[in-house]
């Protein structure tokens, strides 16, 4: 079991991070708050430092090993709660999590299930299920500092958008040309939020010519 992990930043992704350990490359999946503020862990060797939780995706014909990332044992904590909920599994809480968890646990000690229902893959009845299981339990996650980091991240380029342009670097494209290409594919879909839809558009704009 993997409870902690600590190396060189390599790459930050959409909605993780790669981690250079002694030669051996470790993606961690992080929630919003933890990619933001993942300098905040940097040491003075230059390596940074994340609390974990490990665990296996199953599937009917593979098991894949996973590491989720946090700050602090905090953090971690407020995980665990949340997927105490049933029908929340790791990844959905990871994706779940991308407003601040200060923010999150005022929601749902105050059972404002519309607020919850913002979340991404959270709707109004998970949100209902949310607030039934864990009002009451996570006064203590309230006092988490990362309600200022997040709402600065709405502002600045989205990191699949970032992520978008380095893949379309590496398969040679200008970065001029790929740039356009992806204003065309945001302009002609304003629903994108993820690096494989902007791809997926991109790839459907050059075959219709």
């Amino acid at each position: 079991m993997i409870v902690r992990i600590a190396g060189k930043l390599v790459e930050k992704r959409e909605q993780s991070l790669v981690v250079d350990v002694k030669g051996l490359f470790y993606e961690v999946i992080v929630p919003a708050s933890v990619l933001q503020r993942i300098d905040e862990t940097e040491d003075k060797e230059g390596n940074v430092h994340l609390i974990t939780y490990h665990y296996f995706q199953i599937s009917m014909s593979s098991g894949l090993p996973l590491l989720i990332g946090f700050i602090n044992e905090i953090e971690r904590d407020f995980f665990l709660q949340f997927i105490k909920v049933s029908g929340i599994g790791p990844r959905a809480a990871v994706r779940a999590l991308d407003k601040p968890i200060c923010d999150i646990t005022r929601a749902i000690d105050e059972g404002d299930a519309k607020y919850l229902k913002t979340l991404p893959g959270i709707g109004m009845q998970r949100a209902k299920e949310i607030v039934a299981k864990l009002q009451g339990k996570v006064g203590k996650f309230g006092l988490i500092q990362d309600k200022r980091v997040v709402r600065e991240e709405k502002s600045s380029t989205p990191l699949w958008k970032e992520e978008a342009l380095e893949v379309l670097l590496q398969l040679q494209y200008k970065k001029q040309e790929a740039r356009d290409m992806i204003e065309n594919a945001l302009n002609r879909s304003k629903d994108i939020q993820t690096t494989e839809e902007l791809l997926n558009e991109i790839y459907k704009q050059r075959i219709r010519g």
